[in-house]
């Protein structure tokens, strides 16, 4: 029964894959570049910077900064131990697909890229409640980007997302 279900989620989530991708198919002018531009607005780097620039503030904006670095860097530790554990191949080496951006050389399960932005935007919509719709939305957006893009399966970017949650709020119990 565990195995059936493991591969009724697999087939779901290829399938979501292939309707959400823009692989193989005519994108609207500027489509493309947008999800371009917000993927790497999403990646490690710039989750690493929006978490770290608050650092030099002082008050809520450096405890922020703090939660923020905190919870990407446990994020980033739990998603290369996650990685490797489960070894899932991307959606470029399984459905024989082109990407539509470099992919990085590693396993596809669990998102990196949103587990990152996940995990900045969590920690800065906790502490700013009033920002909190459009951080999350952004962030949603990056993880979305790496379906569209065809790096990632939805059920990558979902994992990734959920520990970003789960690790921000383990580092929130601590401090």
């Amino acid at each position: 029964m565990g195995s059936s279900l493991l591969t009724r989620l697999d087939a779901r989530d290829r399938a979501l894959f292939a309707r959400w991708t823009l692989v193989g198919r005519e994108a609207a002018p500027g489509s493309r570049l947008f999800w371009l531009v917000t993927t790497h607005c999403g990646g490690l780097w710039s989750s690493v910077a929006a978490a770290l620039a608050p650092l030099a503030i002082p008050g809520p904006l450096r405890a922020a900064g703090e939660r923020a670095t905190a919870g990407l860097a446990l994020s980033h530790l739990v998603v290369q131990i996650v990685k490797r554990f489960v070894a899932r191949q991307r959606p470029s080496r399984t459905e024989r697909c082109a990407t539509l951006v470099e992919e990085p050389p590693c396993f596809s399960f669990p998102s990196g890229h949103a587990t990152a932005s996940m995990a900045v935007a969590f920690a800065y919509a906790s502490a700013f409640p009033t920002l909190a719709a459009p951080l999350l939305v952004f962030a949603i957006a990056v993880g979305f980007s790496r379906v569209r893009l065809g790096v990632h399966y939805p059920a990558d970017v979902l994992a990734g997302q959920l520990i970003a949650i789960g690790t921000d709020l383990a580092v929130f119990a601590w401090s």
